[in-house]
């Protein structure tokens, strides 16, 4: 019984490490050291047990670390560690500036060519708009499409 106590303490020690792993940055430090961990426990149950005990260790092993990692990682972004407020528009966060939401439908004229982006004239402001990937000529007549982000997302305006 006494020939199982030392590499049992090890294998929860490489549990224990394990788990640090997962909450502590160490560059792959820690990771390294329960690899030693384990394969000593490995190593001292096959040397001075048996091999039936030390496949039965590397069994539970087979099991035992991935299970660790894969509850580790779950508890981890549960954890008060992780970020848990998401940044929405419900929230009141915003990527573009409020006015850009106003130039939904507005009708413009391109200052340069749009190639897929350039410049054009929006209610008398200029502003940085993009196509989807058409090409549009100066001077021509477009209308804004939709607004993602900080672009401005145009189409050229058909003429009746």
């Amino acid at each position: 019984m006494k020939l199982f106590l030392v590499p049992v303490l090890l294998q929860l020690a490489g549990v224990i490490v394990v788990i640090a792993e997962i909450i502590l940055p160490s560059g792959g430090i820690l990771a390294l050291l329960s690899l030693g961990v384990f394969g000593y426990s490995l190593y001292m149950v096959f040397a001075n047990v048996s091999t039936q005990a030390g496949f039965l260790f590397l069994a539970v092993d087979a099991f035992l670390i991935p299970a660790t990692i894969i509850l580790g990682v779950k508890l981890l972004v549960r954890s008060p560690a992780t970020l848990s407020t998401q940044l929405s528009s419900r929230a009141g966060v915003s990527s573009q500036p409020k006015e850009f939401s106003s130039y939904i439908g507005q009708e413009g004229t391109a200052l340069s060519d749009l190639r897929p982006s350039g410049i054009a004239r929006i209610n008398g402001k200029r502003v940085d708009v993009v196509t989807r990937g058409e090409y549009l000529e100066k001077n021509s007549s477009l209308r804004v499409h939709a607004v993602t982000g900080n672009q401005i997302i145009v189409t050229k305006r058909d003429t009746p």
